[in-house]
């Protein structure tokens, strides 16, 4: 017994200092002021628990006027952070407006049409706007709706254009028709490479003719390894063939493995081939 009544009171100290504090406000009010001379507007009062009952009316003209006292465990400071939200309820969009706060906790905020998104002024429901109030230590940040607000449009008066953001999510499934591979290219390109391949041919004669070529070895060449000059000759017009066919009919994978097949072709049998021809070289035949 002795124990108890000795530690209640050490509880009820301890409970007392974990006690958090807590922000919150006085004196809250907000009015909707008209442009217009000789109207006084609306004027209601609320607390973070005590709701404005009735939706405030915010012509295209009218500023709405929000004043209050922020108090920190009851005593008037200035917060850290002090906004006024409006909130369209229907798709959750959120606007903070900071409130002008001075050292004794005196808070007040204006907001007209021309201060609000572009979304709000085509919104039909009622905006939600709610105070908050926060600061650096251990007191809780206060987050309270206060009033609902009405945004009335001038007939008048256009609203801004606006257009919905482009967000990452599914969209409408795109049918693009390829255009069909080109069969052949241009005549003209066509012609001009013919042109320059058949201005080869006579360069290669005057060549022979300049350099001294001499055909009586082909005889020679011939009889000694005929099966080699044969094929190796062969093939290398085989591999125009199969260019010729790529370039007309065939499609790359068609003309692929016969590339590979007839460059194999090649390379044995030109090996047997200008072996001969070295042979004769070394030999002393020109």
């Amino acid at each position: 017994m002795r124990f108890t009544q000795s530690f209640a009171p050490a509880l009820l100290l301890l409970a007392g200092v974990a006690q958090a504090t807590s922000w919150g406000f006085d004196d809250g009010s907000v009015s909707v002021v008209a442009k217009r001379a000789g109207d006084a507007g609306s004027k209601e009062r609320f607390t973070s628990k005590t709701l404005v009952t009735k939706p405030l009316s915010l012509g295209s003209t009218d500023t709405l006027k929000i004043s209050l006292t922020a108090k920190d465990n009851g005593q008037g400071k200035r917060p850290h952070q002090a906004f006024v939200i409006l909130k369209e309820k229907e798709t959750g969009l959120e606007a903070p407006f900071p409130l002008t706060v001075k050292e004794s906790g005196k808070a007040v905020a204006s907001i007209t049409h021309k201060d609000l998104p572009v979304q709000f002024l085509y919104s039909d429901g009622p905006l939600e706007a709610s105070i908050i109030l926060g600061s650096f230590g251990s007191s809780k940040a206060l987050n309270a709706p206060v009033f609902d607000v009405k945004l009335q449009k001038d007939p008048n008066v256009p609203l801004p254009p606006y257009e919905k953001p482009v967000r990452y999510g599914k969209k409408e499934e795109i049918h693009h028709i390829f255009r069909a591979d080109p069969t052949s290219p241009p005549k003209v390109i066509s012609i001009f490479f013919a042109l320059v391949v058949l201005a080869t041919v006579p360069v290669l004669f005057i060549s022979w003719i300049f350099l001294g070529a001499n055909l009586n070895h082909l005889s020679k060449a011939i009889g000694a390894a005929p099966v080699s000059h044969a094929t190796f000759f062969g093939s290398i017009l085989a591999m125009e063939g199969v260019f010729f066919l790529y370039y007309t009919t065939w499609n790359l994978f068609q003309a692929l493995p016969v590339i590979g097949a007839v460059a194999v072709v090649t390379m044995l049998s030109g090996t047997k081939a200008l072996g001969e021809v070295q042979s004769r070289r070394l030999a002393g035949e020109r």
